[in-house]
């Protein structure tokens, strides 16, 4: 069944863009006075759980631009409400471009402890130069298929030194990317030397056998099992992976469609998407866990008396 489109009122957009604007201008408030987490650009049909998250959260957000080149990516990057530093992760989106839920799975992300980087890969692709609220929403998708694969690999590069390199972070960094972005995440576990792990959920492996060798991290996959389309790569992928010498742990989810991390959170989620979603999301917190207890970053020199 398909999800019915969730109609937001221009006065309730308005209001939302009108406090994030002053949160980005202020100092930052106490967590009951917090900003919203969201700007409420509906590019993918969303549910009110989404909404409150996204208008609800206590937790801190910037919106930065980050270069790469002669472009500017614009990144959301919401902070975990820690005194400790934390490890980042970066979220590459869906092929709905950067959209309410990727903003709420970056803020829930964060909700747990980690510093989330929300990159807008439409970045300056868009009508006057904007990015994905920039374009009508038929076209977003068409847009991000068109995205050159050696800019997007660039600007999640970009990224994710960014992240490593933030004053709260612990310098431990890891790239998670969901459907189109799935398969970017794979692809950028053999071009970034730094990251700690990849997390594919459901997305086509765009990366060729021969440039497995490359792959700098364990990768995880997360995928439906009435999503023949893309899971029924998954053995073919296993068996490149371990011929390759790499770590490639899979899980096929019983009953869940493609999406399945989305549409498990929407209001009418099917028993099979809303619980895939929900072991999914143990998973990978458990495996971030893991690796960033058993990658401590590297400890600072200590001062010459």
């Amino acid at each position: 069944m398909k999800t019915p489109s969730l109609k937001i009122p221009a006065a309730f957009v308005i209001g939302v863009v009108a406090a994030l604007a002053l949160a980005q201008t202020a100092s930052p408030p106490a967590p009951a006075a917090a900003a919203p987490a969201g700007t409420g650009t509906i590019v993918h049909p969303v549910s009110k759980n989404i909404i409150d998250r996204l208008t609800k959260s206590p937790r801190h957000f910037d919106i930065v631009k980050i270069k790469q080149g002669d472009r500017e990516v614009e990144t959301y990057v919401f902070y975990p409400m820690t005194k400790d530093k934390a490890m980042a992760v970066v979220l590459i989106q869906e092929i709905f471009g950067l959209s309410d839920w990727m903003r709420a799975a970056g803020d829930q992300l964060a909700e747990a402890g980690y510093i989330v980087l929300v990159p807008d890969l439409l970045s300056g692709m868009g009508p006057n130069k904007g990015g994905t609220a920039d374009f009508p929403e038929t076209q977003v998708t068409t847009a991000v298929n068109k995205l050159p694969p050696a800019q997007v690999l660039a600007d999640m590069n970009a990224v994710l030194d960014y992240g490593k390199k933030l004053d709260a972070c612990n310098g431990n960094i890891a790239i998670a990317g969901f459907c189109w972005g799935g398969g970017k995440a794979f692809a950028a576990a053999a071009a970034n030397k730094d990251l700690k792990a990849a997390f594919v959920f459901y997305g086509a492996p765009m990366l060729p056998a021969a440039d497995m060798p490359n792959i700098n991290a364990p990768v995880y996959g997360f995928y439906g099992e009435n999503d023949a389309r893309i899971s029924a790569s998954v053995p073919a992928e296993a068996t490149a992976m371990k011929a390759a010498g790499k770590t490639y742990d899979a899980i096929v989810y019983p009953a869940a469609d493609h999406g399945f991390m989305r549409a498990g959170q929407m209001d009418n989620a099917t028993p099979g998407n809303k619980k895939a979603a929900e072991d999914s999301w143990k998973r990978m917190l458990e495996l971030l866990a893991k690796i960033n207890a058993a990658a401590p970053a590297a400890a600072a020199p200590k001062p010459k008396s």
